[in-house]
């Protein structure tokens, strides 16, 4: 038996070097670099002179609302869309221009589509990975990913979540030194996001490069080693998880809808905010320390409030995100 990202699986017939044991050519540097990047749609200004780096060997985040264009910015790096302006480097070559050298170093998961509906989803991996030149065990990949049980399905009958997760294997078989994930768990049960998770830290381990899409916030806080938030098309925050939701703390709690919080606020020390979003669910923020716990405790019981799940904890992604984009709806 080998293991490939820890699970054990059978030896393929013809076994290639273990990717856990294989360090992407590269070295140091950047994977991916991009210097006011432009990309316009007639009037409209998708991208608009964003720059960021993605190091090598770890994982970027690319957050933002719908319409920030962040796909937009990843078929750029992939070469599916040029760009209006800027520079873009990707494993240090032009994306389009050095296209035929770059494909294979690059693994790319598209949102959706790619696969062919009526491919049965076994001799689909096996068709990619008989494209590259050292691919993982097809059928390892499949067992890993939970789709051993569908290998002879069509595509077109698999689920939702298992056209993501064979998406996944097709995008990793190639054994590439980058990979573009963009929403990789979308429409997976809890059991599948935690297993990609797994997957991509694996990846990490192994020193594949990876950049993502995701509108889940817990999912970039648990994955990620950095961060970049773009809106409207530009860069409006970046850095390490920690250090976008920093050390704030801040005491939340449930109650009645409807309470008076200028008359909290008040009470309260200097320089606490408080707020009501959604209906009966408050937020606290300041200085966090005994005597605030208290004086919110007290003043609920003085007013005849019945508080639940009272708690205090830090900042997270979610919070900064909403900050810095607003709690509107995006189309």
């Amino acid at each position: 038996m080998a293991r490939i990202w820890g699970a054990p699986v059978a030896e393929p017939s013809a076994p290639g070097p273990r990717l856990d044991s294989m360090a992407p050519p590269g070295g140091n540097g950047n994977a991916v670099e991009l210097d006011g990047l432009v990309k316009r749609y007639g009037r409209t200004t998708a991208v608009d002179g964003l720059s960021l780096r993605a190091a090598r060997g770890a994982v970027t985040a690319l957050l933002g609302p719908n319409g920030a264009g962040k796909t937009t910015t990843i078929e750029i790096c992939e070469g599916f869309r040029r760009a209006d302006g800027g520079t873009v480097r990707v494993l240090g070559l032009d994306p389009v221009a050095d296209a035929r050298a770059l494909k294979p170093r690059v693994g790319v998961m598209p949102q959706t589509g790619g696969v062919p509906g009526t491919a049965r989803a076994g001799e689909f991996l096996r068709l990619v990975a008989s494209f590259h030149a050292r691919p993982l065990d097809p059928a390892a990949l499949l067992d890993r990913l939970g789709l051993t049980a569908h290998a002879r399905t069509p595509v077109r009958r698999l689920s939702g979540g298992q056209r993501q997760r064979l998406s996944l294997a097709a995008a990793i078989v190639g054994r590439p030194e980058l990979v573009f994930l963009d929403e990789p768990t979308a429409g997976l049960d809890p059991q599948a996001r935690h297993a990609t998770w797994e997957l991509v830290e694996q990846l990490r381990a192994a020193g594949v490069s990876i950049v993502l899409t995701t509108h889940y916030m817990d999912e970039a806080e648990r994955l990620a080693d950095h961060v970049v938030i773009v809106d409207r098309g530009s860069v409006v925050a970046e850095g390490r998880p920690a250090e976008l939701t920093g050390a704030e703390r801040q005491l939340r709690f449930r109650a009645r809808p409807g309470l008076d919080l200028e008359e909290l606020l008040s009470a309260l020390p200097p320089g606490s905010a408080a707020k009501e979003s959604p209906a009966g669910h408050y937020l606290v923020e300041g200085e966090v320390e005994p005597e605030l716990l208290a004086t919110v405790t007290a003043w609920c019981a003085s007013h005849g409030v019945l508080t639940e799940d009272l708690r205090i904890e830090r900042r997270t992604l979610e919070d900064v995100f909403l900050e810095l984009t607003g709690r509107e709806l995006r189309s």
